[in-house]
């Protein structure tokens, strides 16, 4: 059973940058999947981005790209999200998530079963 937990979420003044962070429990290879998501209040949860574990493919959303980075630290067992340059329509609960299997549909949240809590971040103008 893989368990995921968030933290690194808070206020932020825009422009500034806030790195969450996603420690991963019961990986047993790295055949994984990282995702990222956000879901803000009166939203349906959007894809921000998805990566293999072994860090060779990441995509982002288009609202993402150039702004946000996600990585993998093998021996910490932890997934990054590095959010530069945040504005406050970025304010929303982030959630990372896990799958096993290839890239495919990776946006889907739907394709995901084991997901974190989230960690609010909220960005003021």
């Amino acid at each position: 059973q893989v368990q995921l937990v968030e933290s690194g979420g808070g206020l932020v003044q825009a422009g500034g940058s806030l790195r969450l962070s996603c420690a991963v429990s019961g990986r047993t290879d790295s055949s994984y999947i990282m995702g990222w998501f956000r879901q803000a209040p009166g939203k349906e949860r959007e894809f921000v981005a998805a990566g293999t574990w072994t860090g060779r493919i990441t995509t982002y959303s288009n609202f993402a790209k150039g702004r946000f980075t996600s990585s993998v630290d093998d021996a910490k067992n932890t997934v990054y999200l590095q959010m530069n340059n945040l504005k406050p329509e970025d304010t929303a609960v982030y959630h990372c998530a896990a799958r096993q299997g290839g890239m495919s549909n990776s946006v889907n949240a739907a394709s995901y079963p084991w997901w974190g809590q989230g960690t609010q971040v909220t960005v003021s103008s």
